[in-house]
């Protein structure tokens, strides 16, 4: 009877000889993002050195550093997505949010350096109130959302034309200028340079004055964006791991009715996680300004769609309750690779859209794929 039980078992989906299979589709499932990333970097360091001659490279300091800086927008409004995305959300304002806080923190530093306020208190009043105006959006679109039931697509995609009317009338359809020098180093220094030959080395803090072949030598390491970035990427990665907050945003997204007779303040939640969506969008709003010395009503208009398939390549689910902080940075890095490694390639500009659609396509039927497959696994 103990042999015929154990040869049942090991006949079942949940047996033992089913489990390695079942793991390691789970397993392929959440580290095909990883291995493409990787292949992707061997691919373009390949051929780009291939198609110039051997005269370029992709895989330097310069442009790894470059492809960081490019990320940093795209991350911070994809960080807000992947907390609604998990509660089963969705925030199509966070693109027309960034460009108003771009314009508010532009207006509000330009008018206190007038008045004679010291810069790095108008820099930090800025971009307090450009953060503050985009929570605000964000307060609306979760009071709407939570409290009058009204559909996530819908909120977010009417705020979006109201907020890029907002940002228009307060710029005048003009990017906002003559903002103070500091604010445009914040954007722009790094933490480390590094000159490369005779005579270089590396420098802490403070940019070296150098001309010639030492300026085209010169090689930023950390911009101070990418060291923000990384400080709200470890924020967002606590928050969402390892606090209570975090649980109840997989719990929402995962079963909504079941939250709520758990005694979880589910509208209260919702409300929060729009205000942390608009508020990333906010700070990649004010990093815009800063690197670009302009407060740009246009500035995050083109990485909306970027933002959401960093989110969808990352792993995060779009029915809500699965996904990580992790896996939206990779999936961050693997646009800003492609779109890289493209251009280094000489390719046309519209191939990258094609490209970058099919492996958000990709990614979502590798999702798709992995609960078919282990539903009928379990199913026998």
């Amino acid at each position: 009877m103990a042999s015929d039980t154990q040869a049942e078992a090991a006949r079942s989906p949940s047996g033992e000889r089913a489990r390695p299979e079942r793991q390691f589709i789970l397993t392929l499932s959440r580290i095909w993002a990883w291995v493409f990333l990787i292949l992707l970097i061997v691919f373009f360091s390949i051929t780009v050195k291939a198609t110039s001659g051997g005269d370029v490279n992709f895989l330097t300091l310069r442009n790894s550093q470059n492809i960081l800086v490019a990320i940093t927008p795209v991350l911070l409004m994809g960080l807000g997505q992947t907390f609604v995305i998990i509660s089963a959300g969705i925030d199509l304002s966070v693109g027309w949010v960034m460009g108003l806080s771009s314009v508010i923190s532009a207006l509000v530093v330009v008018d206190l350096v007038a008045k004679g306020t010291e810069v790095a208190i108008a820099i930090i009043i800025g971009f307090a109130a450009g953060v503050g105006a985009a929570a605000i959006v964000g307060l609306i679109n979760g009071v709407i959302i939570a409290r009058l039931k009204v559909p996530p697509f819908i909120v977010t995609l009417g705020m979006s034309f109201i907020v890029r009317g907002a940002a228009l009338l307060f710029s005048g359809g003009q990017t906002i200028a003559g903002l103070p020098p500091a604010l445009r180093d914040l954007g722009n220094d790094s933490l480390l340079y590094w000159i490369g030959g005779d005579g270089g080395g590396l420098h802490f803090l403070t940019r070296p004055d150098v001309t010639g072949a030492q300026l085209r030598a010169l090689d930023r390491i950390l911009p101070w964006p990418v060291i923000i970035t990384a400080i709200v990427v470890a924020v967002a990665i606590f928050i969402l791991g390892r606090t209570q907050f975090g649980r109840h945003t997989y719990a929402i997204g995962g079963n909504r009715d079941a939250s709520l007779r758990a005694g979880v303040p589910v509208d209260r939640h919702i409300i929060v996680l729009y205000i942390m969506s608009a508020a990333t969008a906010g700070i990649a709003g004010c990093l815009h300004t800063a690197r670009f010395s302009g407060g740009s009503p246009i500035a995050g208009d083109p990485l909306l769609l970027g933002s959401i398939a960093a989110v969808v390549i990352g792993g995060v689910s779009l029915f809500g309750g699965e996904g990580k902080i992790t896996g939206t940075i990779i999936g961050a890095l693997i646009i800003a690779v492609l779109q890289t490694g493209l251009v280094m390639l000489g390719v046309e500009a519209f191939w990258q859209f094609i490209v970058i659609g099919t492996v958000v396509i990709l990614a979502v039927l590798i999702d798709q794929s992995r609960d078919l497959i282990i539903g009928r696994m379990e199913t026998g």
